[in-house]
């Protein structure tokens, strides 16, 4: 008795704090308490069964089918429950696997009804197990070490003392299910039901912690686009109003027009300008089109190209025109024949941008240089990778050109 209210204490406050833990997602709480009712529906399962077992509670004539009905649930839940878990350990996993095990083990227990092949009980209630009674055990000891695989490859970039509470449940699980297996000790409680629900608990704790970890890092990571976003902004406009500069030594008629149409461009766009989150891609092709046209007024020779194929998609504030910068004024700038290409496609299931130009090409590095004083690929593909799960490829060669390509998920 004792034992039956510290384990439904457990549950309950592993309820009550997964109820209210703003870090656990509907999903996840879900799942939580689905566990902890089957874990105390176990709990009631043993008692019953211990004390139909023992006459304490008598029955008549419907001993026999009480207890192997009692049973069947008690071999069909206990993997389930493993199942539960390892589904929260992540989103990425395949359940028709587990749903086929979880069902012929079922099955399995289930036919104890036409034949002891799995277990049988005689007149008096005494328990046999058949050849296939000891399925449950070994599909749940498969079970608890997919579980535990699972649950360190979904954290593998957290501490390493963290993995130890994973790995301390599933041990005790499997002391549990070797204690009832061969102690013989018939108790209300199971050893395997007191360490589900012990486990339950430790686990809610390790996923909290998980939870809380991931939240902390999303915020960092949208502290570090929008750092990222700031140091952008001002490289623009410095680099736009130096244009100008040199306009105005150069021509300044030009500079004059270059001047209201900047002011023009100012008003209408500066307010995306320090967008953090992701905008369409005709607002950044606005932005790419004014620096051009720019550039354009002091570089008549600069040709721009646009193959804008796929025109419906969202992407990071200021992707484009930072590259399609890079490849101005370190490619063609100065070229009579310099030309700057901006495509976009709908390919293999992804938003494929294409910024391409005949310049004067480099040598791509794995690693570019921290000190890098210009925008640089670097931070583009940092925010196409955080903000939109994409990727930024680069080619170039020497003397012929250089070609970026991103990928940006449908």
């Amino acid at each position: 008795m004792i034992l039956d209210t510290a384990i439904i204490l457990q549950l309950l406050g592993m309820v009550f704090a997964g109820i209210g833990d703003r870090y656990i997602q509907k999903r996840d709480r879900n799942f939580l308490i689905v566990i902890a009712l089957l874990i105390f529906s176990l709990l009631v399962r043993g008692n019953l069964d211990f004390a139909i077992s023992n006459r304490v509670l008598d029955v008549g004539n419907a001993i026999r089918p009480l207890l192997m009905m009692l049973t069947i649930y008690g071999y069909t839940v206990r993997p389930l429950i493993i199942v539960l878990f390892i589904i929260l350990t992540g989103s990425e996993i395949r359940i028709w696997p587990l749903v086929m095990v979880l069902v012929v083990n079922a099955l399995v227990y289930m036919s104890a009804v036409f034949t002891p092949a799995a277990f049988a009980f005689t007149d008096d209630g005494r328990f046999v197990r058949g050849p296939l009674g000891y399925f449950c055990f070994v599909i749940s000891f498969v079970l608890l070490d997919y579980m535990f695989y699972r649950a360190i490859r979904a954290y593998a970039n957290i501490r390493r003392r963290d993995t130890i509470i994973p790995l301390f449940i599933t041990v005790v699980v499997i002391l549990a299910v070797a204690m009832d297996l061969f102690t013989g000790v018939s108790l209300p409680v199971s050893f395997l039901t007191a360490a589900m629900a012990s486990g339950s608990v430790f686990y809610y704790i390790w996923l909290h912690l998980k939870f809380v970890r991931d939240h902390e890092q999303s915020i960092m990571a949208e502290s570090r686009i929008r750092i990222m976003i700031s140091q952008i902004q001002p490289h623009f406009l410095y680099n736009t109003l130096s244009t100008i500069q040199a306009l105005c030594v150069k021509d300044p008629e030009t500079a004059a027009k270059t001047v209201e149409k900047f002011g023009d461009y100012l008003r209408q766009n500066l307010a995306s300008l320090g967008q953090s989150d992701l905008i369409l891609l005709k607002k950044e092709l606005e932005h790419t089109r004014t620096y051009a046209e720019i550039e354009q007024l002091m570089f008549p020779q600069l040709n721009m190209e646009y193959g804008i194929e796929d025109p419906d998609f969202m992407l990071p504030a200021l992707s484009i025109q930072p590259l399609v910068e890079n490849a101005i004024r370190h490619g063609v700038r100065g070229k009579s024949d310099g030309r700057v290409f901006i495509g976009t496609e709908l390919r293999d299931g992804a938003h494929v941008i294409t910024i391409r130009d005949n310049g004067k090409g480099f040598v791509v590095q794995d690693k570019p240089a921290s000190g890098d004083k210009h925008i640089g690929i670097r931070n583009v593909r940092e925010r196409i990778e955080k903000m939109c799960g994409g990727t930024l490829d680069v080619t170039s060669t020497v003397g012929e050109g250089t070609v970026v390509v991103i990928h940006i998920p449908v």
